[in-house]
């Protein structure tokens, strides 16, 4: 046997291995966390499997999946993408997990790749089994698919950047009082359920700027109505993305 065989051969592992490796783990632990599950997959189809089947809100014409769909699509966004990732980084930043992350090789950008890839694996299968549960409602969806993957990725950017923000600013338990309070707001107040056409002119005009609004308004435009890329919606959710993920790199706090 040469000489050297087992010399060992210190150094990082190449960037892209360890972002891989930490989404890795990053999407273990969320889908092994009871709590994560029940906010990111029980209730939207819960949601989508009661007010489809029994005629408690009045979605207008058609079959109330057809309505409810796209909503649940998007709630199912706002969950993993903020409520989750809200919660989960705020815990993890106070029991010093981001801390020591911090000091390892892996970038403290490579982190937060890791984590927004984490949620986008997580989303998919979201997705999948929302569609499956749609389908088998009679759910008929139109329109783009690839229209319907650009809100999604728009809806991705602004709820993560959201989620960060509260994150890295407030306190864990604050965190995770606040996320939650503001899921349960936005789930009745941002065209999910309830379409946005039932409240009054002056507060539809101001839910209509919020991100889960555009989500779901734009969602429903593509799959339910068949349009084409809702520019407006498009629009809403960008410009939280940008502020959102500009504020949570500006004041994130890693202690």
């Amino acid at each position: 046997m040469s000489a050297g065989t087992f010399t060992p051969r210190p150094g990082a592992a190449p960037v892209s291995r360890m972002i891989l490796a930490q989404a890795a783990l990053e999407t273990r632990m969320l889908l092994r966390n009871g709590e994560q599950l029940l906010l990111t997959v029980i209730i939207p189809a819960l949601l989508l499997a009661l007010f489809s089947a029994v005629d408690i809100v009045d979605t207008g014409a058609g079959e109330p999946v057809d309505f409810l769909a796209p909503g649940v699509l998007a709630l199912a966004v706002m969950s993993t993408a903020f409520t989750g990732q809200a919660i989960a980084t705020g815990f993890d930043r106070r029991y010093g997990v981001l801390k020591r992350l911090g000091a390892s090789p892996l970038p403290r950008w490579a982190l937060m790749a890791a984590k927004t890839l984490s949620v986008l694996v997580t989303e998919v299968l979201q997705v999948a089994l929302l569609t499956a549960i749609a389908f088998a409602l009679g759910w008929s969806p139109h329109g783009d698919p690839l229209s319907v993957a650009a809100l999604i990725l728009l809806g991705t950017a602004a709820f993560s950047g959201l989620g960060l923000l509260m994150a890295g600013t407030l306190k864990a338990e604050m965190t995770l009082a606040a996320a939650n309070l503001v899921f349960l707001l936005l789930l009745v107040g941002g065209g999910v359920i309830v379409p946005l056409d039932k409240f009054p002119d002056a507060v539809r005009s101001v839910l209509e700027l919020l991100p889960i609004s555009a989500l779901s308004g734009g969602l429903r435009e593509v799959l339910q109505h068949g349009a084409a890329l809702p520019w407006g919606d498009a629009a809403v959710l960008a410009g939280w993305a940008v502020v959102g993920l500009g504020a949570a790199g500006r004041l994130f706090r890693w202690e």
